[in-house]
């Protein structure tokens, strides 16, 4: 029960305060939902969040370093929802856990509320952390469970019990505080995780994957729930997944982590519409973007980019004799809008990224309209869409299309492009082309 303890340290500061700052409080509970979480002192207010430069090495066996955390910097703003994302082992839990007071830095800062925190302690830091596993008592109820960091800290009965039944029922929990956890379904849980780091009036809520052990019904409903609670309270918090889905529907803004470095940091939609590198466009959509060598040719008429075979590309699998031939290199001719930004690359090496969606089959004839020809080397129908697994000369690629359009496997497919949308990154530094205008 040792690491259940300490996490029940990480809670406020002000939960120590005086009888009469407590009595003074009880007197604004006008509101049975929402009053112990809004009627604040004069003085207190939701936390801005600043990580600078920092940085945590762990030693291997062997004493090998290695690098968790690189010179983070990153600022949530006061009563911001902040997803922290990107693929395991990419330093987000560790990042957490930095703020938490859980782990050391070993070099950087810390601060909340504009007072560097590296030396409190995590009982002192203002805060509370929802984890992955629950961290539930198996042997306590509901209440007790949510109730336990209070009386940790001789909070007055009548107020704990006041703070448990609001935050109860806020999260729909009204009917299970008897219960067990074993008697819980796991989105309730969830919740009672949830509530326990409410009831504490944290500065800032932490959230590590809290998400990740629930089916998929459960997670959307959470999310839903888990924004809405952001909503209506005004914490500040701070959420960490692998999952981009989870990450696009909760974060006002997301910092997309990638080796112990945030690569960008952005609201969800310019990160889908604007990624900066090839790393985050490839990170965020499902099916993810498609991805083209070439290079940027000028045959008179205009600017167009030529498919190229990639250096570790090994060619798609012959077709048996008297099946469909296998397409041509193509060429795409770029949107008029992108001429001048690409025009410094023609006869240079280009990866062109497309998104799924913004490959449509025609069987119309519109020489002017740019598009890939291709084979379908797999069709995945999935309901009002279908994923066709495609295959250029040099390439393999998704297109998301509707349903009914009757394509088979090992059919020849037009593809239109819509290149607009179409995105080009320096095979090199792996930047974003079409950014690097503004700057």
């Amino acid at each position: 029960m040792q690491q259940s303890t300490i996490r029940d340290d990480i809670a406020p500061a002000r939960e120590g305060a005086s009888d009469s700052t407590h009595q003074a409080e009880a007197r604004d509970f006008s509101s049975p939902r929402l009053d112990f979480f809004v009627s604040k002192p004069k003085n207190d207010s939701m936390a801005r969040v600043v990580i600078e430069n920092l940085t945590k090495l762990f030693f291997g066996p062997r004493g090998e370093r290695v690098c968790a955390v690189h010179n983070a910097t990153l600022t949530v703003e006061e009563k911001e929802l902040l997803v922290l994302v990107g693929p395991s082992g990419c330093g987000k839990t560790t990042t957490l856990r930095l703020i938490a007071g859980l782990e050391e830095p070993t070099s950087g800062t810390v601060a909340i509320d504009g007072t560097v925190v590296n030396h409190l302690a995590p009982k002192d830091r203002d805060i509370a952390m929802v984890f992955q596993n629950y961290a539930l008592y198996p042997h306590m109820s509901a209440y007790d469970n949510m109730a336990f960091g209070l009386k940790l800290r001789k909070i007055p009965k009548a107020q704990t019990d006041r703070r448990v039944q609001e935050a109860a029922e806020m999260l729909d929990l009204a009917g299970c505080l008897e219960r067990r956890p074993q008697e819980l379904s796991g989105g309730q849980r969830q919740r009672v995780a949830l509530g326990r780091a409410l009831v504490r009036r944290p500065k800032v809520l932490l959230l590590d994957e809290p998400l990740s052990g629930l089916d998929a019904r459960l997670r959307a409903q959470m999310r839903a729930e888990i924004v809405t609670l952001h909503g209506r309270l005004g914490l500040t918090m701070l959420y960490v997944t692998h999952d981009q889905m989870e990450a696009m529907t909760l974060g006002q803004r997301i910092a997309v982590m990638k080796a112990g470095a945030f690569q960008e940091v952005a609201d969800p939609i310019r990160l889908y519409q604007r990624p900066g590198d090839r790393f985050v466009a490839e990170f965020f959509g499902s099916p993810p973007m498609n991805f083209f060598h070439g290079e940027i040719i000028d045959n008179g008429s205009g600017l167009f980019f030529r498919e190229k075979p990639p250096y570790q590309f090994r060619g798609r699998d012959a077709l048996p004799t008297g099946e469909t031939p296998a397409p041509l290199l193509f060429s795409l001719r770029l949107a008029d809008d992108l001429s001048p930004t690409m025009r410094a690359y023609i006869g240079k090496q280009v990866v062109l990224g497309i998104r799924p969606e913004d490959m449509k089959p025609s069987t119309m004839a519109e020489p002017r309209q740019p598009r890939i020809e291709a084979i379908a080397e797999r069709v995945e129908p999935l309901g009002a869409e279908t994923h066709l697994h495609l295959a250029s000369a040099a390439h393999s690629f998704v297109a998301r299309v509707p349903s009914g359009d009757g394509i088979v496997v090992n059919a020849k497919v037009s593809l239109l492009v819509a290149m607009r949308n179409a995105h080009f990154f320096d095979p090199a530094t792996e930047k974003n082309l079409r950014l690097l205008e503004n700057h």
